[in-house]
């Protein structure tokens, strides 16, 4: 599947999550998911790859859309449950890029 494809996909999943019907909000929606995988790369996630195939990833992004598309009435929940997520994803063995360490001798 191209990226292309990939990200008309995702949209189209974090569309229905934020309950969206419209393509008027699609840039600032691809916007807040870039931003949501880029600031799971800043963790150490490896989640755009896996963003479609995945469902902590992608539950993980449509959180972090949700808390900032709009004004939510739940930002401080949303907040705590993506830091959460983030952290949760950061721990995790295949879905993040360890790089072991070399002894020096």
């Amino acid at each position: 599947m191209s990226e292309n494809n990939s990200m008309t996909e995702a949209l189209s999943k974090v569309k229905m999550a934020l309950r969206v019907t419209t393509d008027a909000f699609d840039d600032e929606i691809l916007d807040l998911m870039e931003s949501a995988l880029i600031d799971l790369n800043i963790a150490e996630v490896n989640g755009e790859q896996a963003l479609i195939t995945d469902p902590l990833v992608r539950l993980a992004v449509i959180t972090y859309c949700r808390l900032h598309f709009g004004e939510p009435d739940d930002f401080d929940r949303l907040k705590l449950s993506y830091d959460e997520q983030k952290a949760q994803l950061s721990m995790a063995t295949g879905y993040t890029v360890w790089i072991p360490e070399t002894e020096d001798f």
